[in-house]
């Protein structure tokens, strides 16, 4: 994308001082906004590394954003039973790489082609473009369910591993381009430890722990 981006950029510039007059100028227009999309790309696409928090029992957030929702939910595709889920709502200024919440492997997968409508309302979940992904964690077997979200500018869900992958704690796993919502889902009993509004970091934030027993 980003290349696709570069060559049309320079085509525009290219034709505008080739070509005189109001085209001219439109072309050299032209070129100015596709410069700074390409800038803005290259912002977007960033993949700073981090100091990955990993320790028996605990849950790490697998996308940066804020929290909108923590809500109690039935979840009939891995868990066939209730679950708690954790909604976190990605803008086009975080970070859009995701990474694995467990060390686990993949179980699970099911994509549904969807629509496109704002991550941030609660019918996005249901209705959009989007992959739910079923890991089990590796110390205690629990089930762990990852929802990648298209929003209403992403388009692209880009993930990177299949069934039967294993998966490290903190692992990069997924890209979702320009803005979108990841859904977490637990077993009931975890110890949820953020709160609607927080502000949360791939990697580095713990989200919950799993029940100690």
């Amino acid at each position: 994308m980003l290349l696709t981006v570069f060559t049309v950029t320079l085509l525009f510039v290219a034709s505008g001082f080739l070509t005189n007059g109001q085209i001219g100028f439109l072309f050299k227009i032209c070129s100015v906004v596709c410069f700074l999309f390409l800038v803005f790309s290259f912002y977007f696409f960033r993949d700073p590394e981090r100091k990955i928090i990993t320790a028996p029992g605990i849950i790490i957030c697998p996308a940066d954003g804020i929290i909108i929702d923590i809500r109690e939910t039935n979840e009939p595709l891995y868990f066939n039973s209730a679950a708690k889920r954790v909604s976190i709502f990605m803008s086009v200024f975080n970070v859009h790489v995701n990474r694995s919440p467990v060390d686990g492997k993949i179980k699970f997968m099911k994509y549904n082609k969807g629509k496109f409508i704002s991550a941030f309302k609660e019918k996005a979940s249901e209705d959009n473009e989007n992959l739910f992904v079923g890991i089990e964690e590796n110390r205690k077997k629990e089930r762990i369910g990852v929802k990648f979200i298209a929003g209403l500018i992403a388009r692209r869900i880009m993930f990177y591993k299949k069934t039967d992958d294993k998966l490290s704690q903190g692992e990069r796993i997924n890209l979702i381009r320009f803005g979108s919502r990841v859904d977490l889902f637990c077993p009931l009993d975890t110890e949820i430890l953020v709160k609607n509004g927080d502000k949360v970091k791939a990697g580095e934030t713990i989200m919950g722990r799993f029940n100690s027993k």
